[in-house]
């Protein structure tokens, strides 16, 4: 049985009188990749800034590999592993490439640590590495994407969770992400992904919870979620 790398256990997270997220419980195992789907506004970005220390949880843990980390400082986050690429990417676009990804290993003291984890970004996004010098704006959207997941991945986390990596992007870009998101699982990291592309995510992912209005009301083996009737109806279409 795979160590539990997150938990959240009853998590409740409220704007002033609006309750975001109802409760919930989520596992994440380590070493899989784990899938929060579900439409706008269903509380899948709060839920992944809420582990992150972005936003604080007004209710219920957060417990990563059983410490509570609950409303803890971010920077102390990430820096005990857990790092985010958020939705929208929110790269620097004033600096470099290289610039951007130096800024996700801030929590990062060991240079040799450091090195391994550019080697990691390059491997993974060879095209980083040939756009090292540009200006990280002029990029295009699927590139801002790769570097939005290489800085993430410069913190060298065990938890990576990623925010609507798909959105906007043309579909064999889209392809390629998720096929690098398989090979980061596949060296150990663990995967927490938020999309509206179910389809896609649940091809890659081990489980998946589905919320609705900050509610979990689907969750199931990824591979069983796929032919799940519901889910087909509301998120995959009826084809």
């Amino acid at each position: 049985m795979a160590d539990t790398a997150l938990s959240l256990e009853g998590l409740k997270v409220s704007y002033g009188p609006i309750e975001a997220v109802k409760g919930i419980d989520i596992t994440v195992p380590d070493g899989s990749v784990v899938a929060l789907l579900g439409a706008n506004g269903a509380g899948k970005t709060t839920t992944l800034q809420t582990i992150s220390g972005l936003v604080s949880a007004t209710g219920g843990k957060i417990k990563y590999y059983g410490k509570d980390i609950t409303n803890m400082d971010p920077e102390k986050i990430t820096a005990l592993g857990i790092a985010q690429s958020p939705e929208g990417r929110q790269i620097f676009a004033d600096l470099t490439v290289t610039e951007n990804l130096q800024i996700g290993a801030f929590t990062v003291k060991d240079r040799k640590v450091i090195q391994r984890c550019f080697e990691r970004v390059y491997r993974h996004f060879p095209i980083l590495q040939e756009r090292g010098k540009q200006i990280a704006g002029t990029l295009s959207g699927g590139e801002l994407q790769m570097l939005a997941i290489g800085r993430a991945l410069m913190a060298n986390p065990k938890v990576l969770l990623l925010d609507e990596p798909s959105l906007g992007l043309a579909p064999l870009i889209v392809q390629n992400i998720f096929r690098i998101i398989n090979e980061i699982k596949r060296e150990g990291t663990t995967v927490v992904i938020v999309e509206q592309n179910a389809l896609q995510t649940l091809k890659i992912a081990d489980y998946g919870y589905v919320l609705e209005l900050g509610v979990i009301n689907i969750h199931g083996p990824a591979d069983e979620l796929i032919h799940d009737e519901r889910l087909v109806e509301a998120y995959l279409g009826k084809n």
